[in-house]
C-alpha cells in the first residue's frame, strides 16, 4: 500500500470548501484502495495545537515538508501562516522535487486584501501558476483531474498532459496572462503594438491575447 500525504492549507473563510474537499478525498481513497493507494489528508484543524520548542507553526511546517502533495486555497486574503506554509513547500520542492504544489484561488470580489495581491505577485516571481475555482464542486473537479494524472505515474512525477492551448481574452483593468514557458505570447493592448513575452501582466486595457 502506497501512502500519499496531502497537506491542505487555507484560511478560515474557506471552511466549506475544505470540508467538501475532505469528503471527496475520503471517497476517492475508498475507490482507490484496491489500487494500492492510501490518501492521507492533513489540515490545520486536525493537527495538534500543542506547543513545541519552536512553536506550533513549526510543527505544521514539518507536516508540509514531509507531504507528497501540497494544496493551497485562498479567497480574499492570504494569511501569514498560510503564506509561510507555501514558502516551506516551495523550498522543499526546489530541493527534492516534492511535494507537488497546487494553488487554487477562489473567484473573489473586485476588492481583495493587499496580502492576496502580494501573494499573486510572489507566484509570478516564482513562475508558479494558480488555478481559479468558483465553489467546492469546481475545486474538487479540478483537483481530481490532477490526482488522476498523478496516479498514472504512481505519484513519482507530475507532468501536465496535453499541449498549450490558444486563449483569447478581452477586457479592461489589470489582466494576468499565464502560459507555459515554451508558449508564444502575443498581446495587443489598446493603441500599442503587439507585445511578445512569456508573461505579460498589469495591463490596463486589453483587446486581444493569444498564447499557443
Amino acid at each position: 500500500m502506497k501512502k500519499v500525504n496531502i497537506f491542505l492549507a487555507s484560511s478560515e473563510e474557506l471552511k466549506p470548501e475544505r470540508e467538501k474537499f475532505e469528503i471527496e478525498l475520503r471517497r476517492k481513497f475508498k475507490s482507490w484502495y484496491e489500487k494500492g493507494f492510501y490518501l492521507d489528508l492533513d489540515i490545520w484543524e486536525d493537527l495538534t495545537t500543542r506547543m513545541s520548542a519552536k512553536g506550533s507553526q513549526e510543527e505544521y511546517n514539518n507536516f508540509v515538508r514531509s507531504s507528497d502533495l501540497f494544496v493551497l486555497l485562498a479567497y480574499t486574503k492570504m494569511g501569514v501562516f498560510t503564506a509561510e506554509e507555501f514558502e516551506k513547500a516551495f523550498g522543499q520542492f526546489k530541493e527534492t522535487q516534492k511535494p507537488f504544489i497546487f494553488t487554487y484561488l477562489k473567484d473573489a470580489p473586485e476588492k481583495v486584501d493587499k496580502s492576496l495581491e502580494e501573494f499573486k505577485q510572489r507566484l509570478m516571481e516564482l513562475g508558479h501558476y494558480f488555478s481559479s475555482f468558483v465553489d467546492g464542486n469546481d475545486l474538487w473537479n479540478k483537483f481530481n483531474k490532477e490526482l488522476e494524472q498523478l496516479e498514472k505515474e504512481e505519484f513519482t512525477k507530475f507532468e501536465r498532459g496535453g499541449s498549450a492551448k490558444i486563449a483569447r481574452v478581452t477586457g479592461d483593468k489589470n489582466v494576468v496572462v499565464q502560459a507555459d514557458k515554451k508558449a508564444k505570447v502575443k498581446v495587443k493592448t489598446g493603441k500599442k503594438s503587439v507585445q511578445k513575452a512569456e508573461k505579460i501582466y498589469n495591463i490596463k486595457h486589453i483587446d486581444k491575447a493569444d498564447f499557443s
